[in-house]
């Protein structure tokens, strides 16, 4: 890949990163408190892939170092997510058969 095409890669993943932050805004606004939709995990998810290929790339250990630990604390927020849905609906069903 030339340099341009790597700056385009890096550009798209800052922007993946940021659009976390204004779906988060628009999201709080339109239910009138601070919350963190499932649709910001996955954009930071996204956006730190995207910019750890970049880094790596760009052989920069300080952004590897900060990409590579940020997607760790993102993927178990998801897996944190999903374990609350799965006891939720298990919950349901439960009070649904007493």
């Amino acid at each position: 890949m030339t340099t341009s095409q790597w700056l385009i890669i890096g550009f798209v993943g800052q922007a993946l990163f940021g659009a976390r932050f204004i779906i988060q805004w628009i999201v709080s606004e339109k239910k009138g408190e601070s919350t963190i939709p499932l649709a910001f995990w996955y954009c930071s998810i996204g956006g730190a892939v995207v910019l750890l290929s970049y880094a790596i790339y760009k052989e920069d250990p300080v952004f590897i170092v900060g990409q590579s630990l940020g997607s760790i604390v993102y993927v178990r927020n998801l897996i944190l997510i999903d374990r609350k849905r799965k006891s939720m609906v298990g919950a349901e069903n439960e009070q649904l058969e007493n």
